[in-house]
C-alpha cells in the first residue's frame, strides 16, 4: 500500500509534436520553371558579405518544390516551406503565391 501512496516516478506523458517540433525553415523566391507536373523550380537569392573583402554579394540557389494544385507559373514571387522528402530533389513545397507575374495575366 505504501508504493501506491509515493508519487509516480516515470516520465510525465509527451507534449504535442506542436509544441515540441522546431519551426519549419521557409524561403522567398522567384519561380523560374514550372513545367514539371506539380513541381516548381524556385530560384532565392541571399545578400550576404564576402568573407575577406566585406563587398556584399548575391548568393542564388534552386529548390524544388512541390505544387499540388499546379498554381503557381514562370516569374511568380512564391513561399516555399521546408518538408519531409518527397523524391529525388523535392524536400520543399509551396505555401502560398506572394506576387503573380505580370506576363502570366495576359
Amino acid at each position: 500500500m505504501a508504493e501506491q501512496d509515493r508519487p509516480s516516478l516515470s516520465q510525465p506523458p509527451p507534449l504535442p509534436a506542436s509544441l515540441t517540433r522546431a519551426s519549419r525553415k521557409t524561403r522567398t523566391g522567384e519561380v523560374i520553371s514550372s513545367s514539371m507536373n506539380k513541381t516548381i523550380v524556385v530560384r532565392t537569392v541571399t545578400r550576404v558579405p564576402h568573407p575577406k573583402f566585406g563587398k556584399i554579394v548575391k548568393q542564388m540557389k534552386k529548390f524544388y518544390a512541390h505544387d499540388e494544385e499546379n498554381k503557381a507559373k514562370t516569374g511568380d514571387v512564391v513561399r516555399i516551406m521546408e518538408t519531409r522528402p518527397l523524391s529525388k530533389l523535392k524536400r520543399w513545397r509551396l505555401l502560398k503565391v506572394v506576387q503573380k507575374s505580370l506576363r502570366n495575366d495576359a
